[in-house]
This record gives C-alpha cells, sequence and structure tokens, in this order.
C-alpha cells in the first residue's frame, strides 16, 4: 500500500505516525477542521489537536483561527526543502561540534581486530583520510582500485604516497614500487595481503582475498607500527638494490631472490602458514 510507504517515510523525517497521517489527509483535502482531519486521517478525535498543534509549531501545517480552526498543510514541496534545509544545518553543527573529535582515537596501547573484505577496505580509507604526512601500502593490483580515490585525494592534500605493488597498478599521483612474483607470492601465502601505514602512527595489516573471512589487525601500538613500517622501509631497499643490481643477486640468489626465499622459509612445502 502507497500509503503506508508514504507514513513510513514520514516517519523517518520526524514525524509520529499520527502526524504523518494528519498532513497526509491535509495534502489530499484542505482546509479542514480539526474534526474533518480526524475523521479523514483516521488519527482519533482525542489525540487530533494535541497533534495538530505539534505540526502547527514545525511550521509542517498552518491553521487559521476562527469560530472553528481550519488547518492547511505546508506544500510538499516547500515541506521537503524544508526539511532537507534543516537537515542540512544539523549536519553542519554537528560536524563544527564534533570536529574536535574527528581525528581516529589515539588509542596507543590496544589491536583492533577487523573482520570482512570490506570493513578492511573501509577501515584503510578511515585512516588515509587523516594521513598528514606519509602513507606506505603494500597492495595488489586488484584490490587496488578500491583505495584509488582516496590515496590521489591524500596526494592532492600533500600526503607523500609510496605504494608496493603486485601486479602492475598504475598510480601518477605516488611512487609504485613493482613486486615481483605476485602470482608466485599469492600461491605461498594462500591469499593477498594488505599492509598499509600512515605517519609511522598507525597501521593495518592482513589477508583481504577471504571475502568475509579476510581478516587484519589495525593499532597505533607503537611495537607493532614500528616493526610493520620498517619491513616495508625494508622492501623499499631491496626494491632499489634489485632495479640496480639484479643480475648479480640474481645470479647468486635465483630468479627474484627465490634461494632466498627458500632459505628462510619455516615448512616443508616451502608454503606459508599464516592464513
Amino acid at each position: 500500500n502507497m500509503h503506508i510507504h508514504i507514513v513510513e517515510t514520514l516517519k523517518d523525517l520526524g514525524f509520529s505516525e499520527y502526524e504523518a497521517k494528519a498532513y497526509l489527509a491535509l495534502l489530499a483535502e484542505s482546509p479542514l477542521s480539526g474534526y474533518g482531519v480526524a475523521k479523514k486521517s483516521g488519527v482519533p478525535r482525542s489525540k487530533i489537536y494535541e497533534v495538530l498543534n505539534s505540526l502547527v509549531a514545525r511550521g509542517d501545517i498552518m491553521m487559521s483561527p476562527g469560530s472553528t480552526s481550519q488547518y492547511i498543510p505546508l506544500s510538499a514541496t516547500k515541506l521537503i526543502a524544508h526539511k532537507r534545509a534543516k537537515t542540512e544545518q544539523a549536519l553542519n553543527l554537528a560536524e563544527r561540534h564534533l570536529e574536535k573529535y574527528a581525528k581516529s582515537p589515539d588509542d596507543r596501547s590496544n589491536i583492533w581486530n577487523i573482520t570482512g573484505d570490506t570493513a578492511i577496505i573501509n577501515k584503510v580509507k578511515d585512516c588515509i583520510a587523516t594521513a598528514q604526512h606519509r602513507i606506505l601500502i603494500e597492495i595488489w593490483e586488484q584490490d587496488f582500485f578500491h583505495l584509488k580515490e582516496d590515496l590521489l585525494a591524500a596526494s592532492q592534500r600533500d600526503v607523500s604516497v609510496t605504494i608496493i605493488s603486485y601486479g602492475h597498478l598504475t598510480a601518477d599521483f605516488a611512487t609504485v614500487y613493482y613486486h615481483d612474483m605476485s602470482q608466485e607470492i599469492t600461491d605461498e601465502y594462500g591469499g593477498r595481503w594488505l599492509v598499509f601505514s600512515a605517519d609511522d602512527q598507525e597501521v593495518v595489516a592482513g589477508v583481504l582475498s577471504l571475502k568475509q573471512d579476510s581478516r587484519a589487525a589495525w593499532t597505533m601500538h607503537p611495537g607493532l607500527v614500528m616493526p610493520i613500517t620498517e619491513v616495508m622501509i625494508h622492501d623499499l631497499y631491496i626494491l632499489e638494490i634489485m632495479n640496480e643490481f639484479r643480475a648479480t643477486l640474481e645470479a647468486k640468489f635465483g630468479k627474484n631472490l627465490i634461494d632466498l626465499r627458500h632459505k628462510f622459509s619455516f615448512n616443508e612445502d616451502l608454503k606459508k602458514h599464516y592464513i
């Protein structure tokens, strides 16, 4: 029933059920007396004047006093415009008042678990939005598009963005290092990870490729922020060194340094079993 839908919509805009019914009755026919509104809307007569007074007080309907008060509604278009302006005003006010709380909570002692790929991506988006100086991120090309706009926006406010890319993503606003072997690594680890560090203050690290079973940790705990950030910086060292001395290094350690990967692998099958 269309009427029920409209009543529900008006309730979302702050009308009570009786107010919504009274207002709709007046839209259908006006002017009406209080008695007329009660009859047309199904609002009990014992309640109708209380309901109409509250609509008048909000400016959603108008009353012309006389021997019998008559009521007319604000037009639907005007009502929507008023509500929109009021909501906008309330949101702007809330934004101003809440601004001092807008930074991510400075909690330097806890490690928070985030479950599900969407929740992980959203957490990284939040962290990108509050980053001020530097972002380091390791990400697979197929996950990158979720964050591309956010990283671009960060770079436009002068945050330096460095990406270690598994696969070939393009981001002309960032410094991009291509990590070899994304396929082999995905096989070795059984999934694609995402590692993110902002301002050496906050990290998100975890696995993205398990859909709702994806897990990550978000923390500002220095005991984790430091090693995770440094691991990415060490990756950058290795990638710079590889760019310069690839032939020599591969002659010694195998293609993409595979011998080193094997030397420090803990499992017989040479796979990682973190997940």
